[in-house]
């Protein structure tokens, strides 16, 4: 067995893994992230990267470069419902250095941040390398056991960060108890074809009985088809030429391509969870991202809020991390200072689940617009509001650790 020791050893390669990793390593700690897939190509994962990640990028120097990368920039969002365009959000106005959102693949995204990480010589990187268990020592983490290429891993840390996603081995092995808020809907993914010729089109589109998101990817479209919970097998029950024919009855725009779609391999269930742990941390064990709190798809934030949460965890506990000494004490203070914007956002997501999106689901007639999105046609300059919500977010972090 290989032992490793470092001051942090964060487990997943995600946004907020990878994200705190690179962060930490700039401030000169010495820090571990493992991924264990061999790369970031996951297809249907979140691609917006809102206003307030682009801020963050901004503080780091490296805005530019990141915006040289392949993306689209979706300045307003706008919805069809019933037949009717309307305008629910304008970013332009945003009090950021990005008055967009950026509609970049997210296995793009970490590359970039993995790669501008590499350059500082205490940060690494160890692909195809999976936690497969904590190391405990008097109820205390010391570290994490792994398995990668080589073999077995034992990794001896200060402090372990578990950043790997919703279904995390060390959230399942470390005794946490979750909430769990209840998502009564799941998504459906897939990709068709965008023409060169396609108008721009509105982010989602609600109609009697269906919901539909489309991501604009440059060359295809990403679009999520929203279901209720556990409906999958229903769809399936009435056959890809029905689901095909509800794609064209919601967005007319894709009759010429929905044969694209030439088998169910084509279509990712997306099973939508809403939960948060009841506490974040124990000694030697921080849990951040997706490990911490699940969100819903409804905003696109999750990347966003999992990329704030390892701005305010570098910014916490940087310079206890190159002391060596970080206790639970201020473990707990990165819980204190997310937990609220998580609460938040999850709250309003649950209550647009709620309130919205299943009574779309179950109605058998064209809806009509809402009262709160007829205010914001008479008065754009109210579009400020959910543009905050959505490209800030409530409690949006900035880089306060210096480099070196």
């Amino acid at each position: 067995m290989t032992e490793v020791s470092v001051r942090c050893c964060v487990v997943g390669g995600g946004p907020a893994g990878m994200m705190l990793g690179m962060l930490l390593a700039r401030g000169g700690v010495d820090v571990l992230v493992l991924e264990k897939h061999g790369d970031f190509l996951r297809d249907f994962r979140g691609d917006t990267i809102h206003p307030s990640t682009l801020q963050v990028m901004h503080e780091l120097g490296l805005l530019d470069e990141l915006l040289r990368r392949p993306h689209t920039q979706a300045r307003t969002v706008s919805a069809v419902i019933g037949g009717q365009q309307v305008e629910v959000a304008d970013f332009s106005h945003l009090p950021t250095r990005c008055g967009f959102i950026a509609l970049m693949p997210q296995w793009d995204f970490l590359d970039f941040v993995a790669e501008h990480a590499k350059r500082y010589p205490n940060f690494r990187l160890m692909m195809r390398t999976e936690a497969t268990g904590l190391i405990e020592e008097g109820g205390v983490v010391r570290g994490v056991r792994a398995h990668g290429p080589e073999g077995e891993l034992e990794i001896r840390a200060d402090l372990v960060v578990g950043a790997d996603g919703r279904h995390s081995v060390l959230r399942e092995q470390s005794g946490f108890k979750l909430f769990d808020l209840g998502a009564p809907i799941d998504v459906l993914w897939m990709r068709l074809s965008r023409r060169a010729d396609d108008p721009v089109a509105a982010l989602g589109r609600i109609a009697a009985g269906h919901i539909l998101v489309t991501l604009d990817r440059g060359d295809y479209w990403q679009c999520a088809f929203v279901i209720p919970k556990g409906g999958i097998e229903e769809v399936k029950a009435r056959g890809l030429p029905a689901f095909r024919e509800a794609i064209v009855q919601i967005a007319p725009l894709f009759a010429d391509r929905v044969q694209e779609l030439t088998s169910w391999d084509d279509v990712k269930l997306l099973t939508v969870t809403v939960n948060r742990l009841r506490e974040w941390s124990r000694a030697g064990l921080l849990m951040i991202g997706d490990a911490a709190h699940a969100m819903s798809p409804v905003g696109g934030v999750g990347i966003n809020l999992a990329i704030q949460d390892a701005v305010a965890t570098a910014n916490l506990l940087g310079a206890d991390l190159r002391r060596g000494a970080v206790g639970p004490m201020a473990l707990r203070r990165v819980q204190r200072r997310r937990e609220t914007a998580t609460r938040i956002t999850q709250r309003l997501q649950v209550l647009v689940q709620n309130r919205v999106i299943t009574r779309v689901l179950g109605a058998q007639q064209a809806p009509g617009v809402p009262l709160v999105l007829r205010l914001l046609q008479m008065m754009p300059s109210l579009r400020q509001w959910p543009a905050r919500l959505i490209g800030l977010g409530v409690l949006p972090e900035h880089v306060e650790t210096k480099e070196g």
